[in-house]
């Protein structure tokens, strides 16, 4: 396994494409976390818990049923707030739909947060 992000988004939409109420995501890297959490800021997650199995970790995630399509963006290409709309028309199906997850020196935020903040990133996933 070597993107354990890319790994979680694919369950997790597979799980949601098949009806599902919660998903297993193994392993459970920090990142993920804050991948996790900004899903579940914006509504497209329930609530997800960490389960320390001794070895890599898991995580229980429960579902909403309101995620049509999330993946991550590879390579990640690093950005700047001007160039965010750019990538919006490239990833996003329509303008107010979805959002990207950019990471940047104040943690993850979302496109709409980094043009707020000004400041830049590298992409790392897309979810609507």
């Amino acid at each position: 396994m070597h993107d354990p992000i890319a790994s979680a988004l694919t369950t997790i939409m597979n799980n949601e494409e098949r009806g599902k109420k919660e998903c297993i995501v193994t392993p459970a890297p920090k990142l993920l976390a804050n991948v996790l959490r900004v899903l579940q800021k914006h509504g497209y997650i329930g609530e997800f818990e960490y389960i320390d199995d001794g070895r890599f970790g898991k995580f229980r995630i429960q579902l909403l049923g309101k995620i049509n399509k999330c993946g991550v963006v590879k390579p990640r290409f690093s950005v700047s707030y001007k160039e965010i709309e750019e990538w919006v028309k490239k990833y996003l199906p329509s303008k107010d739909v979805g959002i990207l997850i950019i990471t940047t020196s104040k943690g993850l935020l979302t496109h709409k947060e980094v043009i707020e903040n000004r400041i830049g990133g590298q992409l790392l996933a897309y979810v609507y």
